[in-house]
């Protein structure tokens, strides 16, 4: 029996195209924000929750955001050159 590709019905050799899984920097970015705001947002009520003062908290949120996201996008792009498990 013979199986006929409906993408192909001539049945001729059809070159390859190879797809890149990588991420562009904008998405990354994105993804980057996104995911620090909700960390961030953690990161502010267990701080509050702990200190039990809203300046405190708002403080270690703050400086924990600007860090964390920077951490963040250059491990995330570090993982988008690693080719395992793509």
């Amino acid at each position: 029996m013979k199986v006929i590709d409906i993408n192909n019905p001539s049945g001729e050799k059809v070159s390859e195209k190879i797809e890149k899984s990588e991420e562009k920097v904008k998405r990354s970015l994105a993804k980057t924000i996104s995911w620090r705001i909700i960390g961030t947002l953690d990161t502010l009520v267990l701080s509050w929750l702990i200190t039990g003062e809203a300046t405190m908290a708002v403080t270690i949120a703050s400086v924990e955001f600007a860090s964390k996201m920077v951490l963040y996008f250059f491990h995330e792009r570090a993982w988008n050159n690693i080719k395992w498990g793509k």
